[in-house]
């Protein structure tokens, strides 16, 4: 096992809980990552060593933030969004200034987010919340409409859009009750069969390859984690000796067709599985019990050496396995 680092940034004595993370797609040279904490939504330059706020700009005091994603054409178009009570916070220049567009009245609360892996040239972005379902956003994040057509429970915990989404249209969500997919882009959606005792679904995540092999994990409040091969038609439990509390993150490589490799975050630690989801080993977990992980980003992928960054409960950030 490589060499690991357990360094923990404190940020705020205030309770709090770190709930997403996100990581520039040029991680590697410019470091930059965001997180969206209770106590605000914070940025680092230096690869999740050190936070600043990234909201002065709203003198308000400590700014709520449930979810963070960056855009995966960040390296050029500098676009940020986070999730606060009510609304969506915009950037055009990697979180130095914030436009703020509103999701509806009574303001929803969201609890994630997604853009489309074309966001450079189709624009799209997808936010889930508690109670109101999905909104969408055709316009890069100015404006935003609800889509809930066919989505029998509006409870988002969760949400994965298919790395081909520009030609299959393929969305899902994990709800209270289960797992609802898409497949014109969030405009209707239909119950995937998963046995209720399976729910609530916290974490999915689909294969980069699931074009061609239909793979997508759930990760379970209760039973563990689930994987499919048939794009939702039928679901397996994997790990089952191994993983038997909530499964809080699901991260797949780079190159799943030909290194198969899954890391899931569990409260007490992180596992890791290299043939999808049949072995499983601990990556880490020293002195995570008292903590509580909610969210991770493997920002250099899921090699051995890789760096990750995982949030706790109480407002931690820790970076793990750095170079």
């Amino acid at each position: 096992m490589s060499k690991m680092e357990n360094q923990t940034e404190e940020i705020s004595p205030m309770q709090d809980i770190v709930f997403s993370l996100a990581t520039s797609p040029n991680f590697a040279l410019d470091g930059i990552c965001f997180a969206a904490r209770q106590s605000g939504l914070y940025r680092s330059k230096d690869g999740g060593r050190t936070w600043h706020s990234a909201c002065d700009q709203f003198n308000s005091g400590p700014l709520p933030t449930t979810a963070v994603i960056v855009s995966p054409a960040f390296e050029t178009d500098k676009s940020v969004f986070a999730g606060v009570a009510g609304s969506m916070l915009r950037s055009l220049d990697g979180g130095q200034t914030w436009q703020v567009a509103m999701l509806g009245s009574p303001p929803p609360q969201v609890s994630t987010l997604v853009i489309s892996p074309d966001f450079i040239d189709d624009g799209l972005l997808w936010v889930g919340t508690l109670e109101d379902g999905v909104f969408c956003s055709q316009d890069r994040g100015c404006r935003w409409a609800a889509w809930n057509f066919g989505l029998l429970d509006l409870n988002i915990l969760c949400m994965a859009a298919s790395p081909d989404l520009a030609r299959d249209e393929t969305l899902f969500v994990g709800t209270e009750s289960g797992i609802f997919r898409s497949t014109n882009g969030g405009r209707a959606w239909r119950e995937i069969d998963l046995d209720p005792e399976l729910a609530p679904v916290l974490s999915m995540a689909v294969s980069p390859d699931y074009a061609k092999d239909g793979v997508l994990f759930a990760g379970t409040e209760s039973c563990g984690l689930m994987r499919s091969s048939d794009r939702g038609g039928t679901w397996q439990r994997v790990g089952a000796e191994t993983i038997t509390e909530a499964v809080n993150a699901i991260l797949l490589s780079r190159e799943f067709h030909a290194k198969p490799d899954v890391l899931v975050l569990l409260s007490d630690t992180v596992l890791i599985s290299h043939d999808g989801g049949q072995s499983w080993s601990r990556l880490h977990s020293s002195g995570w019990s008292e903590y509580g992980a909610t969210c991770v980003a493997a920002p250099d992928g899921l090699s051995p050496d890789a760096t990750l960054l995982v949030g706790f409960m109480g407002g931690h950030i820790a970076r793990i396995n750095e170079r």
